[in-house]
């Protein structure tokens, strides 16, 4: 091993590698900037993947943490907390004023809850299975590899846990078709994200809302990365159904995570009033789900995001984004493909066989996104050919306009 860089040793020399990692080591952050230890300075437009919603540093939710650090940090749940019950009422709230929450740690946990509820609901029927789509992503448990229709997370690790099959996404006729006496739910992103960020189509969300109902089935949501305001609503279906006549749409059970905890491990579930006390004592549980601190952070986001009009913010800047990079498109359309995505929720699809990426076996989506770092900008890869663009909801213009600038200056570069 090297000395040059002795953080980077130790965890390669004691993590499992379950990542590969950029050779980047972050130090801190400040707003949607982050700084190397060798005193690089990166804007940030991937905030974890779609999880320091909030960006880094912030003031006002390092006072809420230091607050309740001095008060309590965990109790576990078999007592009442304050932060914990003033954020799930926040949270129902938004979800339309009924139903109740259920917080874990993660998304993957989020989605193990919605596999139980989906199982308890049709149990004394029998009815055991969920389907999801291909391409979607839904978390590295065992049930939650199962649920995901993308193989290549499922390499390994057979046989699977039984009870999930995939359809084609955007395919209401091919969900209608596989749902049978065992079905007991369905399941599907908002937007697409791991896959590469493709949105539900307003007429497949109410197809399906209309299907799960005459069929006596739930209609699942995860809501893990699209959710919590990314799209310029609470949750994506209300962007993606904004123009529609909805009638009031609503899942029966959705999952939450990565930007609900503002940066600190946080997922969660709602579920309908039907469904809402399914969960009893001893069938579900978590050590740390919940916990004062967390809540009081993802509380204090919560109150900025609102208080701030974060997820109109979204809409303007995400409007911003997407029709400059639809200009570079057309411009370098050897490079660039396509842009998907609703409000900060970003896909940025790259043309086939762009000869600078020829000599390397690895995904342009990794070498696009390695070409960004040295240009100072950190985005996220997703599939082959997509890099997104997650940032922080409080995102200034003069920020969106310095990553656009990086952007454009690499894709330049790419063209010529």
């Amino acid at each position: 091993m090297s000395d040059t860089n002795p953080i980077q040793n130790s965890i390669n020399a004691h993590i499992i590698p379950t990542y590969a990692r950029f050779p980047l080591t972050i130090t801190h952050g400040k707003g949607s900037h982050v700084f190397t230890n060798d005193g690089r300075r990166l804007l940030d437009l991937g905030a974890g993947i779609a999880t320091a919603c909030l960006g880094h540093g912030h003031p006002e939710l390092a006072a809420a943490l230091t607050e309740q650090a001095g008060k309590l940090t965990h109790i576990s749940n078999l007592y009442y907390t304050e932060p914990q019950g003033l954020l799930a009422e926040k949270l129902v709230r938004h979800a339309g004023g009924h139903g109740k929450m259920f917080f874990c740690n993660s998304g993957a946990e989020a989605n193990e809850g919605l596999y139980k509820i989906a199982r308890l609901h049709g149990h004394t029927d029998g009815r055991y299975e969920v389907i999801t789509t291909e391409n979607s992503f839904h978390g590295r448990t065992l049930a939650g590899i199962a649920a995901t229709g993308q193989n290549k997370v499922k390499q390994g690790f057979d046989p699977a846990v039984e009870g999930f099959k995939h359809v084609p996404f955007n395919d209401l006729e091919a969900m209608q078709a596989a749902i049978t006496k065992k079905t007991a739910a369905i399941l599907i992103e908002g937007i697409q994200g791991e896959g590469g960020i493709y949105p539900a189509k307003p007429e497949y969300l109410l197809g399906l809302r209309k299907l799960c109902t005459d069929k006596n089935i739930l209609m699942m949501m995860d809501s893990v990365q699209c959710g919590f305001f990314r799209t310029g609503h609470f949750q994506s279906w209300e962007t993606i159904l904004s123009d529609s006549n909805s009638g009031g749409f609503q899942p029966d059970a959705f999952s939450m995570a990565k930007s609900l905890g503002a940066g600190l491990p946080m997922g969660a579930i709602w579920a309908n009033e039907s469904l809402q006390d399914l969960l009893g004592p001893g069938t579900h549980g978590t050590t740390f789900g919940g916990t004062p601190l967390v809540s009081a952070h993802a509380l204090k986001a919560l109150e900025i995001i609102e208080r701030d009009g974060l997820a109109q913010h979204a809409v303007a800047l995400g409007s911003h984004f997407t029709g400059r990079i639809q200009t570079l498109i057309e411009a370098h359309p050897t490079v660039l493909k396509e842009v998907r995505g609703l409000g900060l929720m970003i896909g940025i699809e790259l043309a086939e066989n762009i000869p600078a990426f020829a000599e390397s076996n690895r995904p342009a989506s990794v070498q696009i996104v390695e070409r960004l770092h040295d240009a100072g900008l950190l985005t996220i890869p997703a599939g082959a050919r997509v890099f997104r663009l997650l940032p922080p909801l409080n995102l200034s213009q003069a920020d969106a306009d310095e990553g656009l600038a990086i952007i454009e200056g690499v894709i330049k570069k790419l063209s010529s």
